[in-house]
């Protein structure tokens, strides 16, 4: 049965319907399968005929060896490691492809995810609420992308929490590129998991479609800075169809990045996500056993200059002649304590002096 779910699924043109239809049929008793078969079950012409030369000759890809190289697993619908929650969904996916950490499966998952340019305050929340979470036993599961998702994978790997990304391309391709180094280290530290075969074309629908499995991985779903249509009120959506939790973060009621979280809070769709301790709580039973690091949540102390400073960047980003102005410190105690500040990761410069707070 497995090999035939492989041979199907890695056979361009057949989608999740044409194998639930060949599945539902038990054609994989059928070690004769040809392809007038699969046509009568509606399996177009050539892809039917491919998936019945693939599953006769059992012949591996010619990007198997790529794949292997990159300690790559398939997960079978069926398989003892595929994950039990997402087989629940009303489409799992009938093939993972997995490279990395295997056991952070067994993990209680919930997902963050939110815009892909996140304001500083976005930017802090991710941060916090992912190491917060991590710490304490949960999986983090997002999606890689730029802004939340990669925050949120960063801060789990800092935490030295266990953190999965499902990606809307096959696990051989980093995307966006600029998030290589990202993904490399989710590689060796965390997972990387994807239902796209290596080799396959890259389109715009295959990212929210992915959408599902990080929803279907994780108990909860947490929404940070959405936009009234962003991607990520589609994992919120297809979250409750699975009648699973969904927080929001609120934000500014005139902040376009915050019209979607607040919309789900408004709307009753979510719950108000005011601080890690409150998703603790709802989950308390799922918490492994093993205990947290409480000093992976202390914050770096900051000395009065630099809780001035900080302060300043708070409600927004500023320049430091901006900060020279404001704070009244001498011009090079403020670049000590912009430097000092840096290497706390409380803020972070920007192209034309622009500071930042995280």
């Amino acid at each position: 049965m497995r090999e035939f779910i492989i041979a199907m699924h890695e056979t361009p043109g057949i989608g999740w319907q044409s194998l639930y239809r060949a599945m539902k049929a038990e054609l994989w008793r059928d070690p004769e399968l040809d392809a007038a078969r699969l046509e009568r079950l509606g399996i177009r012409q050539a892809p039917a005929v491919e998936a019945a030369r693939r599953w006769r000759e059992r012949q591996e890809p010619a990007w198997e060896g790529a794949f292997l190289a990159l300690a790559g697993r398939r997960l079978a619908i069926f398989d003892d490691g595929y994950p039990e929650l997402l087989r629940r969904i009303p489409q799992p996916p009938w093939l993972l492809y997995a490279v990395g950490r295997l056991e952070l499966l067994e993990r209680p998952c919930l997902a963050i995810v939110g815009t892909r340019g996140p304001t500083a305050y976005g930017k802090q929340a991710a941060s916090r609420l992912s190491k917060e979470l991590a710490a304490a036993g949960f999986g983090i599961v997002s999606g890689m992308a730029r802004g939340i998702d990669g925050l949120s994978h960063e801060a789990a790997l800092e935490a030295g929490g266990a953190t999965i990304a499902v990606l809307g391309t096959p696990v051989d391709t980093a995307y966006p590129p600029d998030n290589r180094a990202l993904y490399r280290r989710l590689c060796r530290e965390g997972l990387v998991l994807s239902e796209f075969p290596i080799g396959t074309p890259v389109k715009p629908g295959m990212f929210p479609q992915r959408n599902r499995i990080i929803a279907g991985l994780s108990h909860g779903t947490i929404v940070i800075e959405a936009a009234a249509a962003s991607g990520s009120l589609i994992t919120a959506d297809q979250a409750l169809d699975m009648n699973r939790e969904v927080y929001a973060v609120p934000g500014p009621i005139h902040s376009p990045k915050s019209v979607g979280c607040n919309a789900l809070i408004r709307d009753g769709r979510a719950k108000l996500a005011d601080g890690s301790e409150t998703i603790i709580r709802d989950f308390h039973f799922l918490r492994p056993s093993q205990p947290s690091a409480p000093s992976l949540l202390e914050e770096p102390r900051l000395d009065e200059n630099e809780r001035l400073v900080y302060g300043l960047l708070q409600n927004e980003p500023r320049s430091a002649d901006e900060l020279f102005e404001a704070s009244g410190l001498a011009f090079g105690l403020l670049q000590t304590v912009l430097i000092n500040l840096c290497l706390k990761r409380k803020i972070e410069l920007h192209n034309g002096s622009i500071y930042m707070a995280l």
